[in-house]
C-alpha cells in the first residue's frame, strides 16, 4: 500500500483569492507554506493544501 500523495497548493487558485482584510491580491511563499497580504501585514497558513483565511489564524508580519 502506498501513502497517499502530498497536497500541494494549487497556484491558479491565487487568481480567485484576495485577502479577507483589505481585498488585495496575495503572494505565495512556497517555504512557509503561506498566502502573504503585504497589504494588511498577514499571512494565511495553507494546511494540506488548503489556505485558511481566517483573520484569526493568520500571523502577523512586520514590513521591513
Amino acid at each position: 500500500m502506498t501513502d497517499a500523495p502530498e497536497r500541494r497548493f494549487d497556484r491558479h487558485m491565487l487568481e480567485a483569492l484576495v485577502c479577507p482584510v483589505t481585498h488585495a491580491t496575495l503572494r505565495y511563499d512556497a517555504e512557509r507554506q503561506e498566502l502573504v497580504s503585504d497589504a494588511a501585514g498577514l499571512a494565511f497558513p495553507i494546511h494540506d493544501g488548503i489556505p485558511i483565511m481566517l483573520i484569526d489564524e493568520a500571523r502577523q508580519i512586520k514590513a521591513d
